[in-house]
């Protein structure tokens, strides 16, 4: 076997599919008797029928007195029905010895019972006291106010049906009925291996080129989820006998194994040679034409299915959802999970790779147009795609291109879609990553989108958000922001920051330099920057800086001063454009280059939305003042150049 083999046999979704679940057992694995305290959640495996009438006795509705219904007849206020009072009280819990005879009522409870003779039961407020006489003042019909005897629920009815999901509703029904325990099935034991050497569990010390382990975390919450068990039997290194150990006593144990990671056919990409040498028939299915997810490989043994899924967060929990989830329903008796679909519009062109089946994970935005798809489009080994997506669009494998404005169906991810109160798209800040957070602790939600500000503002423009945060320097006036607004946009003054460059203490090609000197000393073929993307404010002062110079680096452009500033702390860059907080938070030195504005531009006709309103309330109170000064940036806006 070669150190990077290929995949041999790459084949459709819906084939590979159809060949993992024919190679499967996909019946319930079997039922239980549980006490009714612990069925919530369960999936019952019988049908319930009612032991009992519900409710077992004819039962007041309310307080007032049980009577013949025919002595109320003609009753009204100008000429009251008059009774004999009897001197009991029928109070809840009480089962009453009396027979109610013609002419006369009795006093009853809510919930009591009624009495043999009575077929009626007249509200209190209906009727007067006199002595030991009831003046009735209001006619009722026979039935009224009684709530006869098995009339909820007869004994002998079928109260709740196999397969039912059983929430707080059900588990009330089943304890009205008097059961104390239901027969549900088993749910499935999924047992879970990450595998792989760059491996380290969460809590412990962040080492180079490790990764922590955010899979099996996910896919544990996940298998609850979908009604199974889950048991992860910890992080397996690449060694083909201590996989192989832990993959037999997995399956010994388990409904459904799972290996994340090492399904691909590197070098180190262990898991798939040890599931190879499953029988019965073993692998079904390894590399389908789908992205993400494209490594996947399906596998069962006797009827019992094992899985590798891929090892980047993203796919992993996509390919789960497509092909495991599915099965561990079918093996805990529960129907399968119809995803609800949404009509949306694409934001952006979105290019496809043609021959594979694409699902684009995007977030949803209520715009003035409808509901826009943004792509997500931080690849399929982000760990917060899958988690902050609303939904995927499918794009067939024959499809390559998805224009903007094309309209498409999204699949929802989860139970329906949460709109956010205030979207924001467009530049990152720390700041503005604070009012969010403040906003959130008040019950307003929101959706940030880092897109740059020259892209914020145009999503403005267009109704697509309720505010951009914006910085963008007018070169032929000096100032910021407003020289760029439309008459349909307003500026809502937000607070200055300093930009400058970044770089580790100590390196001598920065320490104490002019910041103007950057584009002679980073040409140095060592000198590596890390840069910003298209459209962003920083990125106009970068190039404006190098004149039209692209020193090494100059094509990695991520999305936000944070990821300048990690690049940076841990050495894949030298030196980057971001603002002095991140910098100092940081710990590293700092070149001042440009005064700047970081202001918040809205669409007029949003401006009065409860959201947006909020957040002007916001920036105005002292306490946001205070935090945003502490936080490193200038309250006091800067003065328009002369």
């Amino acid at each position: 076997m070669t150190d990077q083999d290929q995949f041999l046999d790459v084949i459709d979704r819906d084939e590979a599919e159809a060949r993992f679940r024919a190679a499967l057992v996909l019946t319930p694995i079997g039922s239980e008797r549980i006490p009714l305290t612990d069925a919530l959640g369960r999936v019952l495996s019988a049908d319930v029928l009612a032991s009992v009438d519900v409710p077992s006795f004819d039962r007041s509705n309310f307080d007032g007195f049980a009577v013949h219904a025919a002595d109320t007849f003609g009753a009204s206020e100008m000429s009251p029905k008059s009774v004999r009072l009897r001197q009991e009280s029928l109070d809840a819990g009480t089962e009453p010895t009396l027979v109610l005879a013609s002419g006369e009522a009795v006093m009853i409870s809510t919930g009591g019972m009624v009495p043999r003779g009575a077929d009626a039961v007249l509200m209190i407020e209906d009727a007067d006291i006199q002595g030991e006489q009831l003046a009735i003042r209001h006619a009722v019909t026979t039935g009224f106010g009684v709530a006869f005897a098995g009339t909820d629920i007869a004994t002998g009815e079928t109260i709740l049906r196999v397969g039912t999901v059983l929430t707080s509703r059900e588990t009330g029904v089943l304890a009205a009925c008097g059961e104390n325990a239901v027969d549900v099935w088993i749910r499935p034991r999924v047992a879970i291996v990450s595998t792989g050497n760059e491996i380290i569990a969460p809590g412990e010390s962040m080492r180079p080129a490790h990764v922590y382990d955010s899979n099996s975390q996910v896919l544990c919450d996940a298998v609850r989820e979908s009604g199974g068990l889950p048991d992860f039997l910890g992080i397996v290194r690449d060694d083909c006998n201590a996989l192989r150990t832990m993959l037999h006593a997995a399956l010994a144990h388990s409904d459904v194994v799972l290996l994340s990671g090492g399904t691909s056919k590197g070098r180190g990409d262990l898991c798939y040679r040890v599931v190879a040498e499953l029988t019965g028939p073993g692998i079904v299915a390894h590399g389908v034409a789908l992205k993400p997810g494209k490594p996947i490989c399906l596998a069962a043994t006797d009827g019992k299915p094992v899985v590798i899924l891929p090892g980047f967060p993203t796919s992993a929990i996509f390919t789960f959802h497509e092909f495991v989830a599915p099965v561990i329903r079918s093996l805990g008796g529960r129907n399968i999970e119809s995803r609800e679909t949404v009509e949306a519009t694409m934001a952006v062109k979105t290019n496809s790779e043609i021959g594979r089946t694409e699902y684009l994970l995007v977030s949803l935005v209520k715009t003035d147009r409808g509901l826009m798809a943004f792509p997500m489009g931080k690849g399929s080994g982000s760990v917060t795609t899958f988690s902050r997506a609303d939904g995927f669009v499918t794009i067939p494998r024959h499809t390559e291109i998805f224009d903007a404005g094309q309209h498409v169906d999204v699949r929802l991810i989860g139970s329906g879609l949460t709109i956010a109160d205030l979207v924001v798209i467009g530049s990152h800040c720390a700041g503005l990553d604070f009012l969010l957070s403040q906003l959130q602790r008040n019950g307003i939600t929101s959706r940030l989108m880092t897109v740059g500000s020259s892209a914020g503002l145009a999503a403005v423009k267009r109704g697509d958000c309720d505010l951009s945060g914006i910085h963008l320097l007018d070169a032929a006036t000096g100032e910021y922001n407003r020289p760029f607004l439309a008459d349909s946009v307003d500026l809502i003054e937000g607070y200055g920051r300093r930009q400058g460059i970044a770089y580790r203490r100590g390196d001598v090609r920065f320490e104490g330099i002019d910041v103007l000197r950057i584009p002679s000393i980073v040409m140095d073929s060592d000198c590596v920057m890390v840069n910003r993307n298209q459209g962003s404010g920083t990125r106009i002062l970068i190039d404006r800086l190098l004149g039209g110079a692209k020193p090494k680096g100059y094509a990695v452009q991520p999305g936000n001063h944070n990821a300048v500033a990690a690049a940076i702390v841990q050495g894949r860059a030298d030196w980057g454009m971001t603002i002095e907080s991140l910098a100092t938070t940081n710990q590293l030195g700092f070149l001042p280059y440009q005064e700047e504005q970081f202001d918040f531009a809205v669409s007029k006709s949003r401006r009065n939305r409860p959201a947006v309103q909020a957040f002007l309330a916001l920036l105005s109170e002292a306490a946001t003042i205070r935090r945003i000064t502490e936080l490193g940036f200038n309250l006091a806006r800067f003065p328009k150049p002369q």
